[in-house]
């Protein structure tokens, strides 16, 4: 291992999941033992207003864990630079960006450490690299590395660990390790996001930095994609009005903040098609289309 990683901060969030978040951290622990590669780690958790014990747990189970209040209000990337801003004070040669729902593989940081070691004889400098994961019950791709395949319709390009590690334009932080090098260019999620899109934004501002972003060569953990796409016909106009603006929902200002400051020439169109999707779905969208 490139001896600049011996200090690791480990960043998440959570809300409401007790079980699933106390699972994560096992997962986390159990790989950090085994890997060959000796490091401090450091875990920075934002408890987003739960009121399941969640705290309570973790303070009995990993009284080691720096565990910081929200009221609620933070949602995911809120809560993750709640994390990241409190980790920041402190000298980490790298930050692990890690969901609360992903389950680690005993083998995660041998994969990340075999990418940053690839990144540094490749590219001559430390980068960000993704862990792919996927559904521990059927296998198969859940969240990790993309790449656009067409700019004008965001139809995007799910890259499968097939043992090299490949470049990417989006990340997902179910697993994303971002080293110190790149926080000291990019800083850290930004603002404008309160829910989605964070990663992403993060990601594709390391490329126009020309930082390499990288996907791990194999599988890194699991995580089940559960989030249900609502019927928006069946919603009434205050409803839609509801989903188009929440950070649990479209998070409209954020994601027209997306699309303007990376893809300009669509803002427009995704502008109007939201609101004409949102005023009048059942006009605009087909029979078959939901959302």
């Amino acid at each position: 291992m490139n001896p600049e990683i011996n200090k690791v901060a480990v960043l998440l969030t959570c809300h409401n999941r007790k079980d699933k978040t106390l699972a994560c951290l096992r997962h986390l622990y159990a790989s950090k033992d085994v890997c060959p590669y000796p490091f401090e780690m450091q875990v920075y958790l934002t408890d987003d207003g739960s009121i399941d014990g969640t705290s309570y747990a973790i303070e009995k189970d990993f009284p080691e864990i720096i565990i910081l209040p929200g009221n609620g209000s933070l949602f995911w990337a809120g809560g993750m630079r709640n994390s990241w801003n409190e980790a920041h004070k402190k000298e980490y040669h790298a930050f692990l960006l890690l969901n609360d729902d992903t389950m680690v593989d005993m083998s995660c940081f041998d994969q990340i450490f075999e990418t940053h070691e690839y990144s540094i004889k490749t590219y001559g400098m430390a980068g960000i690299y993704i862990g792919s994961v996927r559904n521990p019950k059927t296998g198969e791709f859940t969240y990790g590395g993309r790449n656009l395949k067409n700019k004008w319709t965001f139809e995007t390009q799910k890259i499968f660990p097939d043992g090299t590690i490949e470049e990417c334009q989006l990340g997902n932080a179910n697993i994303m390790f971002v080293t110190h090098s790149v926080v000291d260019t990019l800083g850290i999620f930004n603002a404008k996001y309160i829910h989605r899109k964070a990663d992403y934004d993060y990601t594709l501002r390391a490329l126009e930095q020309k930082i390499p972003v990288l996907v791990c060569p194999e599988y890194c953990g699991s995580c089940i994609f559960d989030y249900v796409f609502p019927n928006i016909k069946k919603m009434n106009l205050k409803e839609r009005m509801t989903y188009l603006k929440s950070p649990k929902g479209i998070e409209f200002s954020a994601y027209m903040y997306f699309m303007k400051r990376f893809f300009p020439w669509r803002a427009p169109f995704v502008f109007i098609s939201l609101w004409l999707k949102t005023l009048l779905p059942n006009v605009i969208l087909p029979p078959n289309k939901a959302v």
